[in-house]
């Protein structure tokens, strides 16, 4: 997986999969679902970022154990 935000158009990008993207659609106003030819999402795009979370610059990962 890979997240990129792009401050000049203020983009974040999370890609789950280097799979070829076959198909976008925006779901919603400003968020874009990337398919890949056999329909699975393979990554998204969140428009306007900055104007839908709190730090679009910041990302917080973690693993749930059992």
């Amino acid at each position: 997986m890979k997240i990129t935000y792009d401050p000049d158009v203020d983009v974040l990008r999370i890609i789950f999969s280097n799979t070829p993207i076959e198909e976008s659609d925006e779901d919603n106003p400003g968020i874009i679902l990337h398919y890949d030819e056999a329909g699975n999402i393979v990554g998204l795009e969140i428009i306007d970022a900055s104007k839908r979370m709190d730090n679009p610059r910041s990302v917080e990962y973690s693993i749930s154990g059992r």
